[in-house]
């Protein structure tokens, strides 16, 4: 059961479940038509490449979760902590992620798949930073455990058994974040194309700034 949860997770679940949203219907619809947040399809085809004896699939489909799994080893180099707490480097990751996302660009804007292994890190890298919070699992690059969390809380509530409230509003808040950032993706990469995932960089960026501000806030509160 979640007891607490600060208005800067809140904000910040909703915030990076947008930019991951925005950035995986840019992978979608740009030329390799590959997810970029999440790893479960690519895995899957990377198994029916390596079936298939496909080498250029088994180094594209490896290259992208090689990516994701090294955003994640940075991210937990950077904060070296598996739990959401106030005080924590998650400023320079975030700053980290939306430089990746920023030299995706011209690599995309050549076909280059290294644009999508850039994305990819930026995804791995911002998934594993906000990884729990008061034992509660924070993923904010996918959403099947938010769906099936949600499901369980259904089910629960249909037997009159209790119900995490704080819980079920944190999935709905990620699920509509990751939604909207699709939509917003969808409706502007027609007219920017690769130069859109500049957005959730930026966003990223200001996240990162948001928090600092926030931090040195609560540092001069607790010091008076």
């Amino acid at each position: 059961m979640i007891s607490k949860l600060p208005s800067w997770v809140w904000a910040g679940a909703w915030a990076l479940a947008f930019i991951a949203g925005f950035i995986n219907v840019v992978g979608l619809l740009g030329f390799g038509h590959q997810a970029i947040t999440h790893l479960t399809g690519t895995t899957s085809m990377l198994a029916a490449a390596v079936a298939a004896l496909d080498g250029a699939a088994i180094l594209h489909f490896g290259g992208i979760l090689g990516s994701f799994f090294a955003g994640a080893v940075l991210s937990g180099f950077l904060i070296q902590d598996s739990a959401l707490q106030l005080g924590r480097r998650y400023g320079i990751a975030l700053l980290l992620g939306s430089l990746l996302l920023c030299l995706a660009v011209p690599l995309l804007n050549h076909s280059s798949a290294f644009g999508l292994y850039c994305a990819s890190c930026a995804c791995g890298l911002q998934n594993a930073m906000v990884s729990t919070y008061s034992g509660t699992v924070v993923r904010t690059t996918h959403l099947s455990g938010m769906f099936t969390d949600l499901g369980i809380f259904v089910g629960h509530s249909l037997r009159g058994l209790p119900v995490d409230v704080k819980r079920m509003r944190l999935c709905f808040l990620v699920i509509s974040g990751f939604f909207s950032g699709g939509i917003a993706s969808a409706a502007v990469f027609p007219h920017l194309g690769y130069s859109a995932l500049f957005i959730p960089a930026a966003c990223t960026a200001l996240t990162s700034i948001t928090y600092a501000i926030y931090r040195l806030r609560h540092r001069q509160k607790v010091a008076a």
